[in-house]
């Protein structure tokens, strides 16, 4: 019970949450506007899986296999600083900053690895119980990642063990292909899998409470609209968030550009 104590850590504004007190309403999640603040350089080779800010840089988590890698990247001029090349087997994924340590998910492989991020010199591994890892994040206290359905799994990120489970639905159930969560201001903002949505979702009763369709970010990189065709252009995967200055930025697989927006943040 401790450490599930320990990972309720996702420190929300006082008085923030959904006021809606009939316990048996599922509200419709409100709709978040957005504007672009800033346009930046990204790798269009880049098959981002995960996305990290953290003073002045950005780290990132590419996928595919025989191509996966870990990256620091200039975030104003969209180079690759640094980089270290994963395992042919491997398929890069979910990836987050916690305790001045680099946190990154594999696909199907059941392992995670973990970094100095200075050098991105691998240090340990750790294993998890679940078929696929997706999007990764933490809350300072707790690894939060997801695997494809509409579950946020908490680990202790000493042992390792699963120690919280939070299960997201929105007005009409389960919201599966979650993907690509960070924890900005209480809340856990994700994008979908196929969609071009990102869903804000209430860390306490795992509830949608807000969608922003950010589709005109694909017209601006010049990318087609999501057809569902899986070999059509890649989605939007990627959200980072600077706590310092309050920025949020956003990418997609081989997305040519990165973008800095203003949500509800």
């Amino acid at each position: 019970m401790l450490l599930v104590s320990a990972c309720n850590n996702e420190n929300r504004p006082a008085g923030a949450g959904n006021s809606n007190t009939d316990s048996n309403a599922v509200p419709v999640p409100a709709v978040i506007s957005y504007d672009i603040l800033n346009e930046y350089p990204h790798d269009p080779n880049a098959f981002t899986e995960g996305l990290e800010y953290k003073d002045g840089f950005l780290y990132e988590s590419t996928g595919q296999y025989g191509m996966s890698d870990i990256r620091k990247v200039d975030l104003k001029t969209g180079k690759v600083l640094l980089s270290a090349k994963m395992g042919p087997r491997y398929f890069g994924e979910g990836l987050t900053l916690l305790n001045g340590k680099l946190y990154q998910l594999t696909y199907r492989e059941g392992k995670g690895f973990i970094y100095d991020p200075a050098t991105l010199k691998m240090e340990k591994t750790f294993n998890f119980n679940t078929a696929e890892g997706w999007g990764m994040t933490n809350n300072g206290a707790c690894l939060i990642f997801d695997d494809g359905s509409n579950v946020q799994h908490y680990l202790d990120p000493i042992t390792f063990k699963e120690v919280k489970q939070l299960a997201v639905t929105d007005e009409h159930g389960p919201v599966n292909e979650i993907n690509e969560p960070e924890l900005i201001h209480g809340y856990i903002y994700a994008n979908q899998w196929r969609t071009d949505n990102i869903l804000k979702i209430d860390t306490t009763t795992g509830r949608v409470v807000a969608r922003a369709d950010l589709s005109t970010l694909r017209q601006r990189t010049g990318i087609p609209p999501v057809s569902g065709d899986p070999h059509g252009p890649d989605v939007l995967n990627g959200i980072a968030y600077d706590t310092a200055n309050n920025r949020i930025f956003i990418t997609g697989k081989n997305w040519p550009k990165l973008f800095e927006i203003r949500l509800d943040n």
